[in-house]
């Protein structure tokens, strides 16, 4: 007879879906953001600055957003390990996503002077919160129903949520940007924002159908979940943690140089059309989207972490060349620079999911793949862009921005010969007792 845990177990595609429409919903929320603070923000929000200074006011807010992340990612990680996977997604669709239609509605400098930019702030406070949860509950409620042997495949499910996002907010901004400045300025740019509630309202329906995994049901049917996820995981698991959120800068470090900073730097330094530099980042997530699913494919046979550190390896390598190309000015080498480094975050996205759910106890796990993720997104995330304009002011050279994208994708590289996977779970059904990390 079937248990109650195997008889709610749902399909693949139900767990794709609500894995990968929730997370794309997120991201569409958090790139637009992005995209915006690229290319409105610093002259909607913050006049009064120089244009420098204003994109740096833009991108540091941005950036307040990433510094919200870990915090949301151990509050909500608490709870997904204590409550359930299911209820924190759900939660972090209605935050984000309100965050983000409220941002559309916001008056600006010109019309409420200070308090403008200090609401923008708190908005992209909410997002961040919201987003620092998502990542984890996202990866985890596809990663734990599937077979030790299909967990990367699984776990790519909310990965491509990221590209996915990237190319809706582009097209979204792709839709308004033949706008003239003075009506993009004027209304053009809320229409993203806006948009927003449509999708969180599907994300919210698909998410609803969900239930927690079995591996994670038994825990609570012991009453063996911890009292304090967070405790537990730094006591006994302190070396993962720490290596995975430094695994975790790469990816991001390559991306937002891509998909924000570009944006300035190809449209103000090299002399690109807006809509040419989006249409180029748009065409290159078809490439991170079909890379994720080699990855994860090629993880589950060959390893996760041999994987990820060939993504690494390439993340290392490519920065010098991908300015050279766009420096170049010719549409056709930005497009293979930033197809290369849709590839370079593929081979990690897609390895990403499976190896951080092997790293963590069930018992934290959520905790421990939600921090670790939202720490290295922080680090390579939320500071590239503000240290790659604070370079170029200082340098009037991109070297020096991708040296510094290099370097932090080598402590991505070195982390990742350190990282331990912890006992199979097959052990416990096996009638062995799985033994708790110590040390990570």
């Amino acid at each position: 007879m079937a248990s109650p845990a195997s008889a709610r177990q749902p399909s693949t595609k139900s767990l794709f879906a609500a894995s990968f429409v929730g997370t794309s919903i997120e991201w569409y929320d958090y790139y637009i953001f992005g995209t915006a603070a690229a290319l409105a923000f610093g002259t909607l929000f913050f006049p009064q600055a120089s244009s420098a200074a204003g994109t740096l006011a833009a991108f540091a807010t941005f950036a307040v957003g990433f510094v919200a992340r870990p915090l949301g990612g151990a509050i909500i990680g608490h709870f997904g390990d204590r409550i359930g996977r299911k209820s924190m997604l759900i939660l972090t669709l209605v935050l984000t996503g309100g965050a983000t239609f409220a941002i559309g509605l916001l008056p600006t400098y010109a019309a409420i002077g200070i308090g403008a930019p200090l609401l923008l702030v708190v908005l992209r406070i909410v997002q961040g919160f919201g987003v620092g949860g998502e990542w984890g509950g996202a990866i985890l409620i596809a990663t734990e129903h599937a077979s030790p042997r299909r967990r990367a495949v699984y776990g790519s499910f909310a990965q491509f949520g990221v590209p996915i996002g990237v190319l809706t907010s582009n097209l979204a901004f792709l839709a308004v940007s033949g706008l003239s400045d003075e009506d993009f300025l004027s209304y053009g740019w809320r229409i993203p924002f806006l948009l927003s509630v449509l999708l969180v309202i599907l994300g919210v329906v698909v998410r609803r159908r969900l239930q927690d995994a079995p591996e994670f049901e038994r825990v609570k049917q012991q009453n063996a979940t911890s009292r304090v996820p967070f405790t537990e995981l730094a006591r006994r698991q302190p070396r993962n943690l720490t290596l995975a959120s430094l695994a975790s800068i790469a990816a991001p470090a390559v991306g937002y140089t891509v998909i924000v900073y570009m944006l300035t730097y190809g449209t103000t330094v090299v002399g690109f059309e807006r809509s040419t530099l989006l249409t180029l980042i748009l065409a290159s997530t078809v490439v991170w989207i079909g890379t994720i699913i080699a990855s994860a494919a090629l993880s589950d046979r060959f390893g996760s972490k041999r994987m990820y550190i060939l993504g690494a390896v390439t993340a290392v390598i490519w920065p010098v060349p991908m300015f050279a190309l766009v420096n170049t000015g010719d549409w056709g080498a930005a497009l293979v620079a930033f197809v290369v480094a849709a590839v370079v975050q593929g081979l990690m996205a897609g390895a990403q999911g499976g190896l951080f759910t092997e790293i963590f106890d069930v018992r934290y796990r959520y905790s421990g793949i939600s921090i670790a993720y939202q720490l290295g997104g922080m680090i390579g995330g939320a500071l590239t862009p503000i240290v790659a304009t604070t370079l170029f002011e200082t340098y009037q050279s991109s070297t020096a921005i991708a040296l510094y994208v290099s370097a932090l994708c080598l402590i991505t590289l070195l982390s990742l010969f350190g990282i331990r996977k912890i006992a199979a779970p097959e052990e416990e059904s096996a009638g062995r007792k799985t033994p708790t990390p110590s040390t990570g």
